[in-house]
């Protein structure tokens, strides 16, 4: 038998944890695969949910939990916790010694493994490159993540010609489409009261799904958002609200302080999980009226079940849109006229204008392709000038 593989696979919360699901358990059955898994930031602090707990019940074994000391939410804590999670992965990644390193997004968790195996000399897979969300910090790291791999598997065309814009070489990008939508079709399908009997809630069986995340690259911008959010859905009252946890970035604290306090004022009608899980959030995906908030999975995932979504502010700004979703800004009149309009059935989104994101099947897609493509070329890298900006041969600068 030929020499397995060995592929190491970064997840730093909830989020990313349920895009990259489907891709580990492909390479966990694979017999030519040899598969580590890399548990940390959010998935280690318990006011998030300890959710690394749910990578093991789903049967992965965690190879290295590396603790970014996220006591708080202030920048420097995230900016302290980077240079950690640097120090962390450089003592864990030699101990595993892969072949090849995934990481998913454009996290500062993230960001740390990568910066780390660069150093060590590691060839790294990243998903999700060539996307802009100009209202983040993330969208620096995204990029900045994008040099320091050196095998690319995006979720459109478009986000394809960026990466190789931005001189990576084109027989390493591939465009597979969303793996979060994978989950499609694989969640099992739920009744809303079975949903809400899973979640141990009661109140009106009409619901919407929240999710709001501090706007990082306009940290001014989150009390307006969070503000005109909530005001809006205080005039909602013949549907529940079920609000998923916030991320662990600057200025997050003020954000889940102020929606659980509109939880606790509202009893049965509104509710609050540090995290659903993927199966459960999928299932509410599915049945939610509308998707309310900034999260990538209103751009990326909601429309893949024809959900619409109201997308607040700019923290997405810049990423492909499907027709069902409506950008709002921070204001409450306007957020509440976006609702008013799918419930009254107003809202008709162009079903020939939906998802931008592939149709499923990107799991498959990179797992097979991590399990077969040889990395002999991939390092080191050489940058690819596109054609136009080539300098003709004996050109001096």
């Amino acid at each position: 038998m030929s020499k397995r593989r060995r592929i190491a696979v970064v997840t730093g919360s909830r989020a990313d944890y349920g895009l990259l699901r489907g891709i580990l358990a492909r390479l966990k059955a694979a017999d030519d695969v040899a598969l580590s898994v890399i548990a940390c930031g959010m998935h280690l602090v318990p006011r998030f949910g300890e959710t690394w707990k749910i990578v093991e019940a789903d049967g992965f074994s965690i190879a290295a939990k590396i603790d970014l000391a996220l006591d708080d939410d202030r920048a420097e804590t995230v900016a302290r916790g980077t240079g950690i999670g640097v120090a962390g992965f450089a003592e864990a990644l030699p101990k595993l010694a892969p072949d090849v390193l995934v990481v998913l997004g454009d996290r500062y968790e993230v960001l740390a493994a990568a910066v780390a195996a660069t150093l060590l000399n590691i060839p790294i897979a990243h998903i999700h490159g060539g996307e802009i969300t100009a209202g983040a910090f993330d969208d620096a790291i995204r990029h900045a993540i994008t040099k320091m791999a050196c095998l690319h598997f995006v979720a459109a065309e478009p986000y394809r010609q960026r990466v190789i814009q931005m001189g990576e070489q084109p027989d390493f990008v591939f465009n597979v489409g969303a793996p979060g939508l994978d989950l499609a079709d694989s969640t099992p399908k739920l009744t809303r009261a079975e949903l809400f009997t899973k979640l141990g809630i009661s109140g009106p069986e009409r619901f919407l799904l929240v999710t709001l995340h501090p706007t990082t690259a306009q940290p001014e911008a989150d009390a307006a958002n969070v503000t005109a959010l909530l005001s809006a859905l205080a005039e909602v009252d013949d549907r529940s609200i079920i609000f998923t946890g916030v991320n662990a970035d600057p200025g997050y604290r003020a954000i889940d302080d102020a929606i659980k306090a509109f939880v606790a004022a509202r009893g049965h009608r509104a509710h609050h999980f540090s995290s659903l899980g993927s199966e459960r959030y999928w299932a509410a995906l599915q049945l939610a009226d509308a998707v309310l908030g900034n999260s990538s999975s209103g751009i990326l995932e909601a429309p893949a079940v024809s959900v619409p979504s109201i997308n607040i502010g700019d923290r997405q700004k810049g990423r492909l849109r499907a027709a069902s979703i409506i950008d709002c800004p921070a204001d409450s009149a306007a957020i509440l006229a976006s609702l008013r309009s799918i419930f009254e059935g107003r809202f008709q989104p162009d079903p020939a204008h939906m998802p931008p994101y592939g149709r499923g099947g990107a799991s498959e897609a990179i797992a097979g392709t991590l399990r077969r493509i040889d990395l002999k070329g991939a390092l080191p890298k050489h940058f690819h000038d596109l054609a136009a900006n080539r300098e003709p041969p004996g050109t001096t600068v």
